[in-house]
């Protein structure tokens, strides 16, 4: 099981990541973690969120599907999610976090 203060590091990290990528995003409490709309009060905006479990942290892309993943870095084989699994604070960077959160940010604009 992973450390609770490792898990809320990498949360954290996270959270900061898409604030930096969406600084106008709205960051709602649900289904056990926090998803992230591009447009305040538009629930159909959500692109991204991320939700910590026993293990890992994941960050989970509403439209993973079509995000540009050259190294497949991306898990999931759903219709439409993608997630990246966190166990380090390295993950992130190591994942292409930022990457990513700028697709997964702009293409959500594209289709609002």
């Amino acid at each position: 099981m992973m450390d609770e203060t490792i898990r809320a590091e990498i949360a954290g990290r996270l959270k900061a990541l898409v604030h930096s990528v969406a600084p106008d995003a709205e960051f709602v409490a649900k289904y056990g973690g926090t998803i992230i709309q591009s447009a305040l009060g538009q629930p159909k905006s959500q692109f991204c969120g991320v939700f910590e479990y026993k293990n890992h942290v994941s960050l989970e892309f509403t439209n993973g599907a079509q995000l540009d993943d050259p190294k497949k870095i991306l898990e999931g084989s759903g219709k439409h999610r993608r997630h990246l699994k966190f166990v380090s604070m390295a993950d992130i960077d190591d994942k292409e976090s930022k990457d990513f959160l700028r697709q997964a940010y702009r293409l959500q604009n594209s289709l609002t």
